[in-house]
């Protein structure tokens, strides 16, 4: 299986890579990894540790004659987002990841994510460790995990570990870019026990399902346009509300991190008003298809009968009074930054919604490049869902990562790429949360900067990276680190 990375260059690092993807590593399924890298290092003679959460830190000596350079810290996550498509069952605990190459240059996977966020970034500090021709100071790479469930390696990661003076995060996914702030971030999550009530004789069940969106990165791709189908769905029920319509359960996304693909609702309607129901939402999927032309074209929207469900609906001011808080929650950019043109400021993703036996539950996950405005627009839907007498809970928070822009290793970064690819990087702050933020705040001293290959679709089944930006992005590391070994100029 996936005997095809073996024959791509850099070979060091696409063999790593191919560990990664037939050891599955889902956000809190990273110990058969974490364990298969502690005997890799055995093997080298490396030194290895575990902090008490888990994390994984192995440590390199420095080339002899360079012990006095600054330590260099590789810094990456071991899992990664399981996103598959409804139609391909996929078991990310037990099933490994199959890569396949297209005649485009680009590795994608079979139906799944790819794990390419982060599992290049993890392979090419592998690859870099075993590398003895490669001149360097100490080195040390710091393997998280559960960073894609919340960032809870970096959260709980040990003080006075670390002894690096700077820290590469091989985490993003722009070739020619080098970022040097990004987002903070707070879970949401919402409950609510909810009244029903019997469905009664003249009523009959309907399933409403909204498939065929793209997805992706609820920080990177948010200002896309892409379509989020909770946000579309919500907007279907509510012109279903004009039948009487009553909702009985509800599914949509399945990670509060990624954009979702897909929302599925059943509901209760009387049979007179069936047919007008399904014309609506045939004009309805005109509408959306018109109005994500060109950004996200695949869109489907269906009501069909389905079995009269063993659970009640919801009684008519439950479901309107859910479905208004629904349509009425920040959903996408809330605000776009004056400081950085270009960028997002805060965002919020309606990522993981719903619905059985009248239980009600929301993930939602707010970003933004200023805490203060996470902890408000967070506080915003907290004010939202409490006027329904929903429980919510603002948790996982995370700081962002203030720009250092002058610093040491950003100048001898920005040197190395001039003098091994020919031009200027561009200097960039990223919606979306990087481990660095948490990281400088356990370790205020360290210098950081993020980059990476070309990857697209993060954290959806259309997940690919650029292969020849791989070769780029080891040779661009590479140069990196022996250049860090010598005096600065």
């Amino acid at each position: 299986m996936n005997e095809h990375l073996d024959r791509l260059a850099p070979q060091p690092l696409w063999r790593h890579f191919r560990t990664l993807c037939e050891t599955p590593r889902p956000s809190g399924h990273e110990a058969a990894l974490a364990e298969r890298l502690e005997a890799w290092a055995d093997a080298r003679g490396l030194a290895h540790e575990r902090d008490a959460f888990g994390n994984l830190l192995i440590r390199k000596p420095a080339t002899p004659g360079r012990e006095a350079a600054p330590g260099v810290i590789f810094q990456g996550h071991l899992d990664m987002v399981p996103q598959a498509n409804s139609d391909h069952p996929h078991d990310f605990t037990r099933d490994p990841i199959q890569t396949r190459l297209g005649d485009d240059g680009w590795l994608r996977a079979r139906h799944t994510t790819l794990g390419a966020d982060n599992g290049l970034g993890v392979a090419a500090a592998l690859a870099i460790l075993e590398d003895d021709e490669l001149v360097h100071g100490p080195l040390e790479a710091l393997f998280t995990l559960e960073e894609e469930s919340g960032m809870g390696g970096a959260l709980n990661l040990a003080e006075g570990w670390l002894t690096g003076r700077y820290l590469l995060n091989l985490d993003s996914e722009d070739r020619g870019e080098v970022f040097i702030g990004c987002a903070g971030g707070t879970d949401v999550v919402v409950e609510a026990q909810l009244p029903t009530a019997a469905m009664a004789d003249d009523e009959v069940a309907l399933r409403l399902s909204l498939t065929g969106l793209r997805g992706g990165h609820s920080g990177i791709d948010i200002h896309k346009g892409l379509g989020n189908a909770n946000r579309l769905l919500v907007r279907a029920l509510r012109a279903l509300e004009r039948f009487d319509a009553r909702l009985v359960s509800y599914q949509g996304g399945t990670l509060r991190n990624a954009l979702p693909r897909e929302a599925f609702a059943v509901l209760a309607l009387p049979e007179e008003e069936r047919e007008a129901a399904t014309a609506e939402m045939a004009a309805l999927e005109a509408t959306l298809r018109a109005e994500l032309a060109g950004v996200d074209d695949g869109l489907s929207l269906t009501l069909e009968a389905t079995e009269r469900p063993a659970d009640e609906p919801l009684n008519p001011q439950a479901t309107h009074l859910l479905l208004a808080a629904l349509h009425a929650a920040p959903c996408g950019v809330e605000r776009m930054s004056q400081e950085v043109p270009g960028v997002v400021e805060t965002s919020n993703n309606l990522g993981v919604v719903s619905l059985e036996k009248g239980r009600f539950q929301l993930g939602a996950l707010v970003r933004s490049l200023r805490d203060s405005a996470t902890r408000d627009l967070a506080d915003r839907l907290r004010a939202l869902f409490e006027l329904i007498g929903a429980r919510v809970r603002i948790e996982n928070g995370y700081p962002g990562w203030t720009p250092q822009p002058g610093s040491e290793l950003l100048t001898r970064f920005q040197r190395v790429h001039r003098e091994r690819l020919g031009s200027d990087p561009a200097v960039k702050v990223i919606h979306a949360g990087l481990e660095c933020g948490i990281l400088g705040g356990k370790y205020p001293e360290l210098e950081m900067i993020s980059f990476g290959p070309l990857i697209r679709g993060a954290h959806s089944p259309d997940e690919r990276v650029e292969v020849a930006s791989v070769e780029e992005f080891w040779t661009l590391l590479r140069a990196l680190v022996e250049d860090l070994a010598r005096p600065a100029a």
